[in-house]
């Protein structure tokens, strides 16, 4: 019988796909969201959970998740197991390996967002939504090909200390981690959200930073007091 809390992020991570659907921030198969199974023993131990690659979004369900080790090691026996997963999978187990906190990873090829990776710019925290959420720009991380987990080691190296739960890989597109899944797939969503809305900002004219104690105000009461619990605020 399948470990409880390996089924229990199976069912989550299926779930979240369709998220990434109705939020229009993937086309085809491309995209994908992951999360830690924490066993409860050393973070190391952990496993995680992500879609398999090319298959539709309408056939993704709880039993063709994948599940791999924090090498991105498929665990044989498991269902799904006789598939390949996510091209991405290296990435997403380097940043599990290397920031034990996150507990969820997400990559999309949302339109605004990969359009600011294409130019290499972060995106500057100019509405207060931004410095709710990510309290501060969101930065751009390395180019780097995919395949293996030189896209994982950009990922922790840009956000390792910082606010922002998103990153926009330069020429590629965003990357947002979380302390679960649901919350990552939160972040990619509000990434989204505010590259469109900067872009558009930014065609009708000059953008009007926002003071950095204000920024620091904004992101502790959002963190921090707003909403019922810290899962209504994420």
């Amino acid at each position: 019988m399948e470990h409880e809390a390996v089924a229990r992020v199976r069912a989550e991570v299926a779930s979240l796909h369709a998220e990434l659907v109705r939020y229009g921030l993937v086309v085809w198969t491309g995209g994908n969201v992951s999360g830690r199974v924490r066993l409860g023993g050393d973070p190391a131990d952990d496993l995680m959970v992500i879609k398999p690659s090319g298959v539709s979004y309408d056939e993704l369900a709880p039993e063709n998740m994948i599940v791999c080790d924090l090498n991105g090691v498929v665990v044989p026996g498991t269902p799904g197991s006789d598939r390949a997963p996510s091209s991405d999978t290296a990435a997403h187990a380097y940043v599990y390996r290397n920031m034990p906190e996150v507990g969820g990873v997400v990559h999309t090829h949302s339109t605004y967002a990969v359009a600011w990776a294409a130019r290499g710019e972060e995106i500057p925290c100019v509405i207060t939504a931004m410095a709710d959420e990510f309290g501060g720009p969101i930065p751009v991380g390395p180019f780097a090909i995919i395949g293996d987990d030189s896209i994982g080691r950009g990922i922790v190296e840009t956000l390792r200390g910082h606010r922002s739960r998103a990153v926009l890989m330069q020429n590629h597109g965003p990357f947002t981690i979380g302390s679960s899944a649901k919350d990552a797939v939160k972040a990619a969503v509000m990434v989204e959200d505010v590259a469109r809305t900067v872009h558009i900002a930014r065609q009708a004219g000059e953008l009007l930073p926002i003071p950095q104690d204000a920024i620091d105000a904004l992101y502790d009461r959002y963190q921090n007091v707003y909403g019922q619990t810290t899962d209504d605020r994420r």
